[in-house]
């Protein structure tokens, strides 16, 4: 039985709903491999002389969208036997039925008397012969052109495969540049797709581990401007900062906001032991979670903000933990043969991502949150520090190139461990966070 739903989105503005929502397609998996679904995108209809260009530009984005997530292919624009010269004219189903395309995506776009662009677009199951989801319209400033491209191709991945998207998202990280022994590190945010990318900070102090708030609007990150790492939070609406913890005698470092944003966990080296702590934003009161005399470091929520899972020695080696958020017996979860480190739990809940060093090599694996089911994704001289995309579908992650050199850069991968690729950034980069979807 079909199920019905209205989809209602605000975006840049205004968002219109055109028509009911059916249900997704599927992927097709066989025996662990994902096939790619066919796809056809016309470019869409310039419904005015002034739009096109931009109708071109945004369609071109579209299909990057999603032909970089890996579960799409494109069909060849030289294989249509039917052209979409109106938003609303009837689609032929059967034309694109004869050229294997499984979901078909039409749209408009047209200036508008106030200069804006108005984007309008609908998709199609090509076999079930029926429209996928409301058409919606999108209405932006001609600035803001490729975060409404973003949001069509969101919409759309969201509508063909039943998940959320991510391309409406954000990175920060550490831009490096200079030789490897003397190399400038500072904080830059930049688009998803590795555009528009953009310094936080100067480069004149070492900075590591940005994390983004649950909202997107503030960055904690650790600098080692005063000599010593200290946790800084920074407004990204007004690029100003403030010291989150500055105990005399003490080193903090590796944060990350809870998944309400209210609170922050740490980890504080104090007379030479290294302990996790949780800060009360509001309060600014501070509570020690472990007492170990070991190292426990790289903290991160579970998304129901319940419980951590953090970095560990305590066992001899480098291993992963679970504790409730309050603090208390830690469980272990990490049995492998190897070290385990930076471990960050999925927005979905069900997995942890964490980075492993075994024979000599790096990888970026998963894990079940009981420590079942680990799968390494990549390996290499050197891969670490995982973050997850808003969907929990695809994790980004540092990898740096062997040699005297040693240029560091930004990688994903699918966590089924398909589609790995570069992320193209001016220069070297370390430390990806991944922000929520915009708003």
């Amino acid at each position: 039985m079909q199920k019905w739903m209205v989809l209602i989105l605000v975006v840049l503005g205004l968002v219109s709903p055109l028509k009911a929502y059916a249900a997704p397609l599927k992927l097709t998996l066989t025996e662990g491999v994902i096939q790619p679904i066919p796809y056809a995108a016309p470019v869409f209809v310039a419904e005015n002389r002034a739009a096109e260009d931009w109708s071109k530009k945004i369609t071109a984005l579209v299909v990057q969208d999603l032909n970089s997530s890996g579960l799409f292919r494109e069909v060849s624009k030289a294989k249509y036997i039917s052209q979409i010269t109106s938003f609303a004219s009837p689609v032929q189903y059967s034309d694109w039925k004869a050229i294997n395309v499984q979901a078909l995506v039409t749209g408009a776009v047209k200036i508008s008397s106030k200069d804006q662009l108005v984007v309008k677009f609908r998709s199609y199951d090509v076999f079930a012969g029926q429209e996928l989801g409301d058409g919606l319209q999108f209405v932006g400033t001609k600035d803001r052109w490729r975060r409404i491209a973003h949001k069509v191709a969101d919409s759309l991945y969201s509508r063909i495969t039943g998940e959320s998207g991510y391309f409406d998202s954000q990175i920060v990280y550490v831009a490096e540049k200079g030789p490897k022994n003397a190399r400038q590190k500072a904080l830059s945010i930049m688009d998803a797709d590795g555009e528009n990318s953009r310094p936080l900070t100067d480069g004149k102090s070492l900075v590591l581990a940005p994390r983004f708030s649950p909202n997107g609007k503030q960055i904690l990150y650790t600098s080692y401007e005063t000599g010593f790492p200290r946790i800084y939070l920074l407004n990204l609406a007004n690029n100003r900062r403030r010291v989150l913890e500055n105990q005399r005698g003490t080193m903090s470092f590796a944060p990350r906001f809870s998944p309400d944003g209210g609170a922050v966990v740490y980890s504080v080296t104090k007379a030479g032991n290294t302990d996790i702590y949780r800060l009360v934003l509001g309060s600014g009161q501070s509570q020690r979670l472990t007492t170990a005399p070991s190292i426990e470091t790289a903290p991160s929520f579970s998304p129901d903000g319940r419980q951590i899972v953090f970095e560990s020695d305590r066992s001899g080696t480098q291993q992963l933990y679970i504790m409730p958020v309050a603090g208390g017996d830690p469980r272990r979860i990490s049995f492998g043969k190897g070290r385990y480190g930076t471990p960050v739990w999925s927005p979905r809940g069900d997995m942890i991502a964490f980075t492993k060093q075994s024979k000599g090599r790096f990888h970026i694996g998963v894990m079940r949150f009981d420590g079942s089911e680990e799968r390494l994704l990549t390996a290499s001289f050197l891969d670490e520090g995982p973050t997850w995309a808003p969907n929990g579908r695809v994790i980004m992650f540092t990898r740096e190139t062997r040699g005297a050199k040693g240029a560091s850069g930004l990688y994903s991968i699918d966590v089924s461990g398909r589609n790995l690729k570069p992320l193209r950034t001016p220069h070297g980069a370390s430390d990806p966070s991944w922000s929520p979807l915009g708003n």
